[in-house]
């Protein structure tokens, strides 16, 4: 089991749908939280990608120094850039990073944001061409261990001699992720990609949804890993973690809402459709399966969903999707900094042993806690106290 973070790039706050608690995103909060995730063991972070975030490549470099082992989930983008380009890219980032990078295939849902980016294709002709650009990008990165180039003629798509001179570190080329609902987005994951990503819909199409990709991938004579991207609110009780979820949305108005789910309604991502479908756009149906709270798609495009509970609940749901198959969880919460830490303290050591033995920072030896009485540690004081009593 790996478990990533999240750097908001698209903007953060207390509250969702209000100015009111907002936080300005700059670089010095987004080395904060990929610091504090760094520290705290998870395995890397997701950087979002679109005309509403700062651009990923550029955030994620300037992150490097400031961590150690994390891990940056960046996007690669078909139609935006060309795949010898992302190639590039994409070894130059591993070999700076020493070997941190992995790659999110991104095709995009949004026609009007993709036309603003100078791509005019429909959603069949993008699947096409991703198909082609991740064919040139794996290729020009796999030949470059041995000097080789590569000259492809497609459809959509045609280089000729491509050739990368200083090959990445990870072998045969940085690992490539993935998500999409629709009947070509899982032939394409079960074709091209090494993870395979689904937003955190209820357990049972989930289910139904790796089934598909599954057994697709298994016709080519593949197997893939499976992850999902979820929110989290955890808290000492699940009365607090309810009540934390109501107020995330607690100066949301109906009208914002409304101009939310209208927009998401006119994009062409079928993920998005699901995600929406979900709750309907009403407050009165977020809980859409145990512990999983679909308020945040009420105006949140993308993952919508979020565990809700204390700590033992929502190790539990986790744990309700590693049996289905999934070994990477994706999480975020609001605001981001805290709920990172808070998530850490509270769910970490309730992960499976072998996690937590990963987790944990071998050089620290305490002692942990702040010394009581500029004298005791936490546990000594506690016994003391047992003693006295």
């Amino acid at each position: 089991m790996k478990i990533f973070w999240f750097i908001p790039t698209h903007g953060d706050s207390r509250y969702l749908g209000t100015s009111k608690g907002a936080r300005q995103v700059d670089h010095a909060y987004m080395k904060q939280i990929a610091v504090a995730a760094d520290h705290l063991g998870y395995e890397g972070v997701l950087i979002p990608t679109g005309r509403s975030c700062e651009d990923p490549w550029i955030v994620a470099a300037s992150l490097i120094d400031a961590t150690t082992r994390l891990k940056f989930l960046v996007a690669l983008r078909p139609g935006v850039t060309t795949p010898a380009l992302a190639a590039r890219m994409s070894a130059t980032f591993d070999r700076l990073s020493g070997g941190r990078i992995l790659l999110n295939l991104v095709t995009g849902g949004d026609e009007q944001e993709l036309k603003g980016d100078g791509v005019y294709e429909d959603h069949a002709t993008r699947y096409e061409t991703a198909q082609e650009y991740v064919h040139i990008w794996r290729e020009v990165l796999t030949r470059s261990h041995t000097g080789e180039s590569l000259t492809f003629h497609g459809r959509r798509l045609s280089v000729d001699d491509a050739k990368l001179l200083y090959p990445p570190i990870q072998k045969p080329y940085p690992p490539l992720w993935f998500g999409g609902s629709s009947d070509v987005a899982t032939d394409l994951a079960a074709e091209q990609v090494d993870t395979y990503l689904t937003w955190g819909e209820p357990p049972a199409a989930v289910k139904e949804k790796l089934a598909v990709v599954r057994e697709k991938a298994q016709a080519r004579g593949r197997t893939l890993n499976y992850g999902i991207r979820l929110h989290v609110i955890v808290r000492e009780t699940n009365e607090q973690a309810w009540a934390a979820a109501n107020e995330l949305i607690g100066y949301l108005d109906d009208a914002t809402i409304e101009a939310a789910q209208k927009k998401f309604a006119q994009m062409d991502s079928v993920g998005q459709q699901r995600m929406a479908a979900l709750h309907g756009g009403r407050k009165d149906r977020l809980e859409v399966s145990p512990n999983l709270w679909a308020g945040i798609g009420l105006v949140r495009g993308g993952a919508g969903t979020a565990l809700v509970g204390d700590a033992q609940t929502v190790a539990a749901r986790i744990q309700e999707y590693a049996d289905l198959g999934i070994d990477t969880f994706i999480f975020s919460g609001y605001p981001h900094l805290e709920e990172s830490i808070r998530f850490a303290e509270l769910v970490f050591p309730l992960l499976p042993l072998k996690l937590q033995q990963k987790l944990t920072q071998p050089h620290l030896t305490g002692p942990f806690g702040e010394i009581v009485a500029n004298n005791y540690t936490p546990e000594e004081n506690t016994k003391a106290k047992q003693v006295a009593t």
